[in-house]
């Protein structure tokens, strides 16, 4: 693939220093590479620098940057009207419209869509119904977890793994636990005090964990047996991330609650849980406004990720992501750096075995034009989920990019 020429444009530092000093940062050593715009698989420096991005925001921009039905969607949506009133009190077509369409392609059960911002958000709603829906309290998860940085989403973090981010920001909600994911006697530990479990089908920032056979349908099983509600958090693995339009139709087994967001916006904040009505209409009584929002469901939003999922399926790119995840495989399996590859779908952990090598790899991609990054529970693997969007060509370019990295460790 030809290399595109870069611009001879002067690097701007003052953005930089403000970047710096007025945007709150999160960690000490920010990458400090300024977009100047993004398109399908890459975004652009100013300087005109192109970077694969084989993070898609960590999931998100699934269809692509800049994607042609998506900004069509967001122009057409804002020229009519954004933010009118509180989330359930109008009704507003980008919202109905969206909703319908994710019930038709979700199973029976999961009927009713409750729009949120965040993944976060949808974790914490779902929370909540779970605990107003069984009146039990004991929540379960599985350890290395992640499902967000609110305060109950922080408690889900798994234990002994989580305890450097919730150590800082105790005393969290009580009666949470974390199991062991994929031990099937730890199921036992979930009991008739226990409201709800709550799992990634995938674990993503393990560093690309799948499920054991038959692990989720004996979960689904101990769930039904005690009355706990089983929440799957899909917010990284929904819209075909995983080879699936949902990891719950890879793995054959559907929750009660299913918690979605990143890609679910199509590049714009959204995120939603969704249950069956005799779950989700407890939140209209004792009390009324059970959960509220003030942006979520905004019909911008909603336009935007309706458009993506249509362009998912109108383009087949679902049925094409299994075999691009294949080939990444197939491209850097037998480098001698590279210890194991874990995958489901185009989602993939590359073990490199040591956080050194993996912090060095890091800048090495930085000079050859390759964004990527780690996982918050493995910093010896280092991640690949690009758009789904991504062609043949491409990966096969940035497979060789990343072997010329791989042989400079």
């Amino acid at each position: 693939m030809k290399k595109e020429a870069t611009r001879s444009v002067p690097v701007n530092n003052n953005l930089r220093k403000q970047f710096l000093h007025h945007v709150a940062q999160t960690s000490p050593s920010p990458m400090l590479v300024e977009v100047e715009r993004a398109e399908g698989s890459f975004f652009y420096t100013p300087e005109g620098r192109r970077y694969y991005d084989l993070v898609a925001g960590v999931s998100v921009s699934n269809v692509g940057h800049a994607n042609p039905d998506v900004v069509r969607a967001v122009q057409e949506q804002a020229a009519h009207y954004m933010h009118v009133m509180v989330y359930g009190e109008l009704v507003e077509k980008p919202q109905v419209g969206y909703a319908t369409r994710l019930v038709e392609l979700l199973p029976e059960s999961l009927e009713c869509v409750y729009f949120v911002n965040s993944g976060a958000e949808a974790i914490e709603g779902a929370l909540k119904l779970a605990k107003r829906y069984t009146h039990r309290t004991g929540i379960l998860s599985m350890r290395r977890a992640y499902h967000g940085s609110t305060h109950a989403a922080m408690a889900l973090m798994g234990t002994p793994e989580g305890e450097e981010w919730k150590n800082a920001f105790r005393p969290l909600l009580p009666d949470f636990e974390a199991i062991e994911f994929n031990d099937f006697a730890q199921l036992e530990r979930i009991t008739n005090r226990t409201a709800c479990v709550v799992i990634e089908p995938v674990q993503g920032e393990a560093g690309v964990r799948t499920p054991a056979t038959g692990y989720l349908q004996a979960l689904r099983k101990r769930c039904d047996e005690t009355g706990a509600l089983l929440i799957f958090d899909e917010i990284q693995t929904g819209f075909g991330r995983t080879g699936e339009l949902f990891a719950m139709q890879k793995y054959g087994v559907t929750p009660d609650i299913v918690c979605l967001a990143k890609a679910l916006g199509g590049g714009m904040p959204l995120g939603a849980f969704i249950a069956r009505h005799e779950i989700m209409d407890t939140l209209q009584t004792n009390p009324t406004l059970g959960h509220i929002t003030t942006f979520g469901g905004h019909p911008v939003c909603c336009a935007a990720g309706l458009a993506a999922l249509n362009y998912l399926l109108d383009h087949r790119v679902v049925e094409q992501v299994e075999r691009k995840g294949a080939l990444y495989e197939e491209l850097l399996r037998d480098h001698p750096a590279v210890r194991e590859i874990r995958r489901s779908g185009l989602l993939l952990a590359v073990e490199l075995g040591e956080s050194d090598k993996l912090y060095r790899i890091m800048e090495l991609f930085k000079e050859v034009g390759i964004l990527s990054d780690w996982f918050l529970y493995c910093d010896t693997a280092f991640r690949i989920s690009p758009p789904l969007t991504i062609t043949d060509d491409e990966v096969r370019d940035s497979a060789r990019l990343i072997r010329t990295c791989l042989d400079r460790l």
